[in-house]
């Protein structure tokens, strides 16, 4: 094995077939070793080489004789001046913020945290102890990959269905995987789940965070982990604890997965997180970017250069708006496309991303840059619009090629179906696709992801089970997660064998599921809704690894029912193009025959007024709709159809006058949210308590 200076370097570890070429980059660093293991065990060092400093702040160097599965990490040698920011501490093993995989766990000792943050000049670093022998070590991989003739399926995004999930928490309980694969990336791609999600009508899957990251040591303490992964420190490699193998395994894994999903149809979305490492604050542990530079790759609170700027509440907020720190998040997104061939991104406290000496700028830095870049701008893009900063709340703020999660559809949808007044205005909005947040004119309905549960909250079923949160197990005596839900348990806390109340919960459950379906935008799940997942009342399971999080496969009637109903109403949203538009309803009339595309109604069948929108008092609202979707209406002849979708969420049957039109002869009840159809009489439906209708008729074609 001999060494040399590398020249134009790819930036991480790059095997070429005779060796491998190792870079990073570091700004105010004076030396950088490289440390190569022998063993997989990462045990002793088998060598340490010299990184030559070269154009653009980039050190490297090429090592002949090595390959895949080498395991490997670096010491940089600087400056220790937390009052001035830099942190360097070669006693360090620091991790390839490049590394296409990683491996081994992190052991917490007294060698892991700076526990210098009030240490000034002269003082030396804190923490002593070399931390080599309880870190993970990165590793080269070989990238080849038999990807076969593996495309993406191109969903359009007025088709799309999203089902956020866990890769672990998906499988790590079903009864027909293998216990090899169960919690794995092939376990997700697996033939009982792929069929599971086709049935459910999903487009694409968008996975919690999958890039490598570490647990914090309060939750290894608590003996807990960070489940969700929100914690990332390995911005290119598959995390590791979703492999059968982690010995660089991990990435033909993943790509095995990728390539069964997109063959059954199905996109691939990642969460990531670059808000912020898994570093923390500054008593928290060097493992990577805190080592190598700091300065560079964290913004610093200009009042004190010994802490972060935190946006997220997570210790640290990455330097985004730093060109180095740019470029490798714009690597990191090409190369999850590129190499590994995911269809898009969600952005995890997205606003973070764009926030700059006060300011926050959503169009340029690195929304400027993804949209100019010809591959990532083809991806789908999807911002979470908040974190914690001045002005947190960036709803309909971001790009129109960008589509957001929309909390304002959650809360409202929650609301309503609560029995809340004062929300039928807000739930109108929500149905068409929210313009009132998206209305600079570029935008479309898909700009907004619909969701009324997700990874942080409530499931489904706790919505309507519980009034109140149950998070003893997190060990933050029950002050961690939201205290403001809008559940409600409609009774009795939790479990009950009471069918009153269990009827009460049914319907609650499918209006919410229906007008997720039935809205225009983008609809996404969250995993286990569908069959009545239960986190037992823990609305932040964050740290729990366990069944408290994962889903139960083991359905009972009610939750088969459940199933069943969920996926007819996506089959409906298929099979239906009004619910699936382009473009945003105009309230106008289309077409010779004078019916407008959308119209809002009220139970006696009239339009709602203006002082009807005002009214806090209703629970109940129509909507007559256009089957049309985008496409114009024949001009003569030929059969339409329209849907006719009531709501209501108060605590009585409500009767609808059927909305009178000359060219309708009758309606036809399709779905319904109670256990029994809806009575019905000669031009009227009957809606229950706390229930939905869907129905539809045809229009003769000589309207």
């Amino acid at each position: 094995m001999s060494a040399r200076d590398g020249d134009a370097p790819l930036l991480g570890a790059t095997w070429d077939g005779a060796g491998v070429r190792f870079a990073l980059v570091s700004e105010r660093a004076t030396a950088v070793e490289l440390q190569l293991f022998g063993d997989r065990d990462g045990g002793a060092a088998s060598s340490r080489v010299a990184l030559a400093r070269g154009a653009g702040d980039v050190w490297s160097a090429y090592v002949d004789g090595v390959g895949p599965g080498q395991r490997y990490g670096y010491r940089v040698d600087g400056p220790w001046n937390p009052l001035a920011g830099d942190r360097f501490d070669r006693r360090k093993l620091l991790l390839d913020p490049y590394a296409r995989a990683i491996d081994g766990p992190l052991r917490w000792h007294s060698s892991q945290p700076d526990r210098a943050g009030s240490a000034g000049v002269g003082a030396g670093p804190a923490g002593g102890g070399d931390s080599a022998g309880h870190v993970p070590r990165c590793v080269v991989i070989d990238p080849a990959f038999a990807w076969g003739d593996d495309r993406p399926p191109a969903t359009p995004w007025e088709s799309t269905v999203i089902y956020e999930c866990h890769v672990k928490g998906m499988t790590a309980l079903h009864p027909d995987l293998a216990p090899h694969v169960r919690g794995t990336y092939l376990g997700l791609a697996a033939d009982p789940i792929v069929e599971h999600l086709l049935a459910l009508g999903v487009t694409a899957v968008e996975l919690l965070p999958v890039q490598h990251s570490f647990t914090e040591r309060h939750l290894v303490e608590l003996g807990l982990t960070n489940y969700w992964g929100y914690n990332t420190l390995g911005y290119f490699a598959p995390d590791s604890r979703y492999a059968t193998a982690a010995d660089g395994q991990q990435v033909a894994e993943f790509k095995a997965m990728v390539r069964a999903l997109h063959a059954a149809g199905l996109e691939v979305i990642l969460d990531v997180v670059f808000n912020h490492t898994g570093e923390g604050d500054r008593l928290g542990p060097t493992l990577s970017f805190r080592g190598i530079d700091n300065q560079l790759y964290y913004r610093l609170d200009p009042a004190d250069r010994r802490r972060y700027l935190d946006d997220s509440g997570c210790g640290n907020g990455l330097a985004v708006t730093h060109p180095h720190v740019l470029r490798m998040v714009l690597d990191s997104l090409r190369y999850w496309v590129g190499e590994m061939h995911v269809d898009g991104f969600r952005f995890d406290l997205a606003p973070a991303l764009g926030r700059c000496d006060g300011a926050v700028d959503l169009r340029g830095g690195l929304f400027a840059a993804i949209g100019a870049d010809p591959i990532l701008s083809r991806a789908k893009l999807i911002a979470e619009p908040w974190d914690l900063g001045v002005e947190p709340h960036r709803l309909g703020g971001f790009p129109p090629d960008w589509s957001e999660w929309n909390d304002r559809f959650r809360d409202t949808t929650r609301r309503f179906w609560r029995g809340y007044g004062g929300q039928v205005a807000e739930l109108a909005s929500r149905l068409a696709g929210s313009r009132d947040l998206f209305g600079d004119g570029r935008h479309r309905p898909r700009s907004s992801v619909n969701f009324v549960t997700a990874h942080d909250g409530f499931t489904l079923v706790d919505l309507v089970r519980y009034s109140r949160k149950y998070n003893e197990a997190n060990g933050e005596d029950n002050r961690d997660g939201s205290d403001s839900c809008h559940s409600e348990n409609w009774g009795v806390e939790g479990e009950t064998a009471d069918p009153a109340i269990r009827e009460v919960r049914r319907r609650v459950a499918r209006g919410l599921m229906a007008t997720l379906a039935f809205s225009l935008g983008t609809p996404m799940i969250s995993h286990g809704d569908e069959m009545m997942r239960t986190q037992r009342g823990n609305n932040n399971a964050y740290c729990q690894d366990n069944e408290i999080a994962w889903m139960s496969w083991d359905l009972d009637a009610d939750a088969r029912d459940h199933l069943d109903f969920v996926r007819r109403l996506f089959a409906l949203r298929r099979s239906h193009p009004g619910l699936r538009r382009r473009d945003y309803l105009t309230g106008e009339a289309v077409g010779p025959d004078g019916v407008k595309d959308v119209a809002w109604l009220r139970p006696d069948g009239k339009e709602m007024t203006i002082a009807d929108w005002h009214d806090t008092e209703p629970r109940t609202l129509g909507m007559l709709l256009r089957d049309d979707g985008d496409a114009a209406p024949p001009p003569t002849g030929g059969a339409r159809q329209l849907l006719l979708l009531l709501f209501n969420s108060g605590a009585f049957d409500v009767e609808f006058c059927l909305p009178a039109i000359d060219s309708v002869d009758a309606w036809r009840e399709i779905v319904h949210s109670s256990a029994l159809p809806s009575r019905r009489s000669p031009g009227i439906v009957a809606v229950p308590a706390h229930g939905f209708v869907l129905l539809s008729a045809w229009m003769r074609g000589d309207a």
